[in-house]
């Protein structure tokens, strides 16, 4: 995977309050288009593979309970300079630090629901594509 292409997740507190619309709105008003998507729903055994680099953190149970509460809606995306320009359009992790204007800013309540997941990394956003993609899925 090249630099124009990251994986986001929009988190169960974004599909329970109805803001799936407005965030892939505001995701592609800011340049970037959607390869691949989907509305799934992780199990627990998913759920704990997908953040395992947490597993030892004493959030982990609570992020996988919150992670498998509803459904979620996986995408990857594609714009020049992906990976940087979506953690910049979804702001900080704690919706009260993040700049106004961000997906969090405008849609999450807290930092454990903090509304959407953006990969950090060229490298993360290829394991998390493939995580919840097949190679044929992701065009």
């Amino acid at each position: 995977m090249t630099n124009n292409r990251t994986f986001t997740m929009l988190k169960p507190d974004s599909i329970e309050k109805g803001n799936i619309g407005p965030i892939l709105e505001k995701i592609t008003a800011s340049g970037f288009r959607i390869v691949a998507m989907k509305l799934t729903q992780l199990t627990i055994p998913d759920a704990q593979a997908f953040y395992a680099v947490h597993k030892d953190r004493p959030f982990f149970e609570d992020l996988v309970h919150y992670m498998t509460s509803g459904p979620i809606v996986a995408a990857i995306l594609e714009k020049d300079n992906a990976v940087e320009d979506f953690r910049t359009l979804i702001g900080a992790t704690n919706p009260a630090e993040a700049a106004e204007g961000t997906i969090r800013k405008m849609f999450a309540e807290s930092i454990s629901q903090n509304a959407v997941h953006g990969s950090d990394s060229e490298e993360n956003a290829s394991i998390e594509s493939a995580f919840h993609f097949s190679a044929r899925e992701m065009f």
